[in-house]
């Protein structure tokens, strides 16, 4: 009973963190504080209600939250940079690694861009697949295109 208090609290702190954040990552603990409450509340030791408390918090981490982040997430749309993954770019300044150099536009926007090998040029006028973003600059490979004829 003399930790009741202690878990409450830890409850409370638990759902503030969650309700700032909205990342489905301290909601967890939350249950896992109250089954410790409860276990609390019966009067068991405190090590019985430290494992209670990481038991039902592990348990519900690892089966519900793929769930619930799935359910949660279904309308999440994508940022503008993510959204760049997987479109093509034309090459508007020659990308070379080793020189540091490379421009491509890409939905009316140009940035910055570099290839995946280094020692590799691309020139002017090539159309590029978005693969990666590192920081404001665009990870391009050469659009490969698919041919539905086959050679013979």
């Amino acid at each position: 009973m003399e930790y009741t208090i202690f878990w409450l609290v830890a409850l409370v702190l638990f759902i503030v963190i969650e309700l700032g954040t909205m990342g489905l990552t301290t909601i967890w603990f939350a249950a896992g504080a109250l089954a410790a409450v409860l276990v609390s509340a019966t009067g068991l030791s405190i090590w019985v209600q430290i494992i209670v408390c990481l038991a039902v918090s592990l348990l519900l981490l690892i089966f519900t939250r793929p769930f619930a982040v799935r359910y949660f997430n279904k309308d999440r749309t994508k940022t503008n940079v993510e959204s760049l993954i997987g479109k093509q770019a034309v090459v508007t300044g020659e990308i070379d690694n080793r020189q540091g150099i490379g421009q491509v536009v890409v939905g009316g926007q140009e940035w910055s861009a570099c290839t995946l090998e280094d020692g590799v040029r691309i020139p002017e006028g090539s159309i590029m697949d978005i693969v990666e973003i590192r920081g404001v600059k665009l990870i391009v490979a050469l659009h490969e295109e698919k041919s539905s004829s086959s050679l013979t």
